[in-house]
């Protein structure tokens, strides 16, 4: 049979490494037709079609092939077979079990496919020949793929292989928040089955059973099947575990054999990027548009506490559904803000933290009382929205008007207190009318004043909001149109006084001053200035005060601990002298 090679598959240089020039586009070879052969690599591999494959993948190396083949010399001798003995051939890839070039050949190659594979010597058994071989034969080998099964180092570093048995039937793998479906059976080297569960459920994030299992599942896609060998330090270690829960005693640095299943699994989603809002997919909706902020969705949920106690329905039992829209704070936040990343026909549990929700304060709904401080869920069905427009879906005369009514709404929300919600609309209104050289001169003279109040009022948002630098940025972009804004130097002035810097802010004062010198405004910041800049020069003058004083003890220390050291010198040599012993200086 075939005799193993010590060359490592691994040494033979992949093409597909070659280093590619940036924006390089390299045209791969048209598909072999049935009887061409052509070179398949830099080492004199060739491949002679034969036999058409089935579908369009193929093995990779480390994978577990079946394969049957017949070996012979160019003059048609043979010298190795699996036809022989009427049984295929299951190796790793990678290996060089049958010989070394040979597995290069085979990874080009789809389910069912024949063809007839010519190695150079080097490719084959080399100068010292073997296994029925001359010493620098080329060698032929018609091979059928047969299957295979993919075969995955899950840390690269052999402690989790899994083979894959059954693919999976969807794209998307689960992620660490996500709650998963699982069937497995867990066997000793020695077959004793140790641990067995039909359905479970679990977040990958919690974890399961060991090391291991999570792992896998984030490599795994619903239905698929896969087994797993699993060394001690991914499973229970040189610890091992006790009987417990169904389980069967695991000895000490046990390796693990698991037969795997993902059944399914429940996205869950990050809703508010803090963990604080989290929406698990119960259902999945309907195509790939999702509400969005602004948009006007009809809903219908059931609230409870994290007791089970319910305290609120909207939609069910006969009642009429719930309507809103979102980013109106028409609803609590965390339900708003989930809604908006919803599909039509989707439903979802939304759980929403109480920063979220509704706060420290004590609240009576329809149904119950939610306490403070409460964590609420939601079992929540999108039944329909109407999305907010996009800029790119209205012409010059729409997106015109929709700024003009974002920037009112952000005017409200300003007078209201509610900076963040406001500076949503004015940035909003101020892309509505960006330039992007479609607006015709008489939608220009009206688009321009509107984005620059857009920005100018959203620069006071994020000054009430402590942003000063996003301060500084929009008004800038202000400046870069209109470089005697008043507003704009005014208020950068205000973000740079805030920031810090006291320079800046003053030249952005006097420059405002020389456009409108009776400012009464920029006079007063003026005045703020000069306080702030005189309390820095007298921190700065007593800082300059302290430093020289530490400066002047040092020198003080320094010049007694000379005089100290010189004393002993002294005294050092008058004892020499005394005793009739020369001195060091001698």
């Amino acid at each position: 049979m075939a005799a193993e090679k010590d060359t490592n598959v691994s040494e033979i240089e992949d093409g597909n490494d070659a280093d590619e020039e940036p924006g390089e586009v390299i045209e791969s070879a048209p598909p072999l037709k049935v009887g061409e052969e052509r070179e398949i690599d830099s080492l004199g591999l060739k491949k002679k079609l034969i036999k058409q494959g089935h579908g369009w993948e193929s093995p990779n190396l480390g994978d577990e092939v079946t394969v049957h083949y017949v070996g012979t010399l160019t003059d048609g001798s043979e010298f190795d077979s699996t036809r022989n003995i009427g049984e295929p051939l299951t190796m790793n890839l990678g290996q060089g079990q049958i010989v070394t070039g040979l597995d290069h050949g085979i990874i080009t190659m789809k389910r069912g496919e024949v063809a007839l594979f010519t190695l150079t010597s080097d490719l084959g058994y080399g100068a010292d020949g073997g296994n029925k071989v001359p010493p620098n034969s080329i060698l032929e080998f018609e091979v059928e793929l047969i299957s295979w099964i993919a075969v995955v180092d899950v840390c690269r570093d052999g402690g989790i292989i899994k083979k894959v048995l059954k693919k999976g039937t969807r794209n998307e793998q689960p992620g660490d928040l996500d709650e998963v479906m699982v069937k497995y059976d867990v066997m000793l080297n020695d077959g004793t089955v140790v641990a067995s569960t039909p359905n479970l459920e679990f977040y990958i994030k919690d974890g399961h059973f060991c090391p291991a299992l999570p792992k896998v599942v984030k490599t795994m896609k619903s239905g698929e099947h896969a087994k797993l060998i699993v060394q001690p330090k991914y499973a229970f270690g040189q610890h091992g575990l006790e009987a417990k829960d169904g389980c069967l005693a695991i000895p000490s640095d046990s390796i693990l054999n698991i037969d795997l299943e993902l059944v399914s699994f429940k996205p869950v989603i990050d809703v508010t990027g803090d963990l604080k809002v989290l929406k698990k997919i119960l259902k999945e909706g309907e195509g790939v548009h999702v509400a969005n902020e602004g948009a006007a969705v009809t809903i219908r949920y059931t609230a409870r506490l994290e007791d089970g106690t319910i305290f609120e329905t909207k939609g069910f039992d006969g009642s009429a559904s719930f309507e809103f829209v979102t980013d109106e704070e028409q609803v609590i936040s965390g339900l708003d803000r989930a809604a908006a990343t919803m599909k039509k026909g989707e439903r979802a549990l939304v759980t929403v933290g109480p920063e979220y929700g509704f706060g420290s304060t004590e609240v009576k709904r329809d149904l119950a009382v939610v306490p403070s401080c409460s964590t609420t869920i939601y079992e929540v069905e999108m039944l329909d929205f109407i999305r907010e427009k996009a800029p790119w879906e209205m012409n010059n005369h729409d997106k015109i008007e929709a700024a003009g009514k974002k920037k009112e709404q952000g005017n409200i929300l300003f007078k209201a207190g509610s900076y963040q919600r406001a500076e949503k609309r004015y940035d909003k209104a101020a892309d509505y009318v960006m330039e992007d050289g479609n607006l015709e001169d008489e939608e220009q003279k009206l688009a321009k004043p509107l984005r620059v109040s857009c920005w100018l009022n959203h620069a006071a948002c994020c000054l009430k909001l402590n942003k000063f630098h996003d301060a500084i940025n929009l008004c800038s972009k202000v400046l870069d149109v209109e470089s005697q804004n008043v507003k704009a130097l005014y208020r950068r002035a205000n973000a740079y006084m805030e920031a810090a810097d006291l320079d800046l802010s003053e030249l952005d004062i006097k420059k405002a001053l020389e456009v409108d010198p009776n400012n009464r405004e920029v006079k007063s910041l003026y005045k703020l200035l000069k306080q702030l800049q005189a309390q820095k020069n007298k921190a700065d003058s007593k800082l300059y005060v302290n430093m020289l004083a530490t400066a002047g003890r040092i020198n003080r220390k320094r010049k007694i601990k000379e005089i100290d050291t010189s004393d002993v010198s002294v005294e050092t040599e008058r004892s020499e002298s005394n005793s009739g012993q020369p001195s060091n200086g001698a």
